[in-house]
C-alpha cells in the first residue's frame, strides 16, 4: 500500500477487501444494536466485544468540509485542490473522507452523497472509499 493508504492487518483486512470490491463496511454491535465507524474490535457505545461487519448502504450527508489547496505529503500534493470532508453515514456514524465530482462552491451542509471507491496506484487492488454527490445533485 502507498503511504496514504492505511496498512491492512488481520483485523482490518475484511474492510479493505470489501472496499476493493466496491462495498463499504461498518461495524455493528449485537449487544446495543448500534453501528460505529472507524472499525474497532469493541463497541465504543457499550464496550461489548459482540461486534461484526455489516455492509453500509453507501448513502451519506455532508457534515463539514475543507478545500485543501496545499499538502506536501505524497500523494496528496498531486491532488490539490481536494475536498477533505466529514460525512454522516445513513446508518448513523460519521466518517472522514474526500468528496469528489463537485466544486467546493457547490457543497452544502446536509447535501446527499453516495460512496465511490478510488483505486490506489500500484495495482495491488486497494481502494479508498470517497464520496460523490448523489444523482440529481450538482455534479452528481
Amino acid at each position: 500500500m502507498t503511504a496514504a493508504t492505511p496498512e491492512a492487518d488481520a483485523f482490518t483486512r475484511t474492510y479493505w477487501e470489501a472496499a476493493a470490491e466496491g462495498r463499504l463496511l461498518i461495524r455493528h454491535c449485537d449487544a446495543c444494536d448500534r453501528p460505529h465507524h472507524y472499525p474497532r474490535e469493541f463497541c465504543p457505545h457499550c464496550w461489548s466485544e459482540a461486534v461484526r461487519w455489516r455492509e453500509a448502504s453507501g448513502r451519506a450527508t455532508l457534515y463539514t468540509w475543507s478545500v485543501v489547496h496545499r499538502n506536501d505529503l505524497p500523494p496528496f500534493g498531486e491532488r490539490v485542490p481536494y475536498v477533505a470532508a466529514v460525512v454522516d453515514l445513513a446508518e448513523g456514524p460519521r466518517m472522514m473522507t474526500e468528496v469528489v465530482g463537485c466544486e467546493g462552491a457547490d457543497l452544502r451542509v446536509g447535501m446527499d452523497l453516495h460512496v465511490a471507491f478510488r483505486p490506489e496506484p500500484g495495482g495491488e487492488g486497494h481502494a479508498i472509499p470517497i464520496f460523490t454527490p448523489a444523482p440529481g445533485r450538482p455534479g452528481g
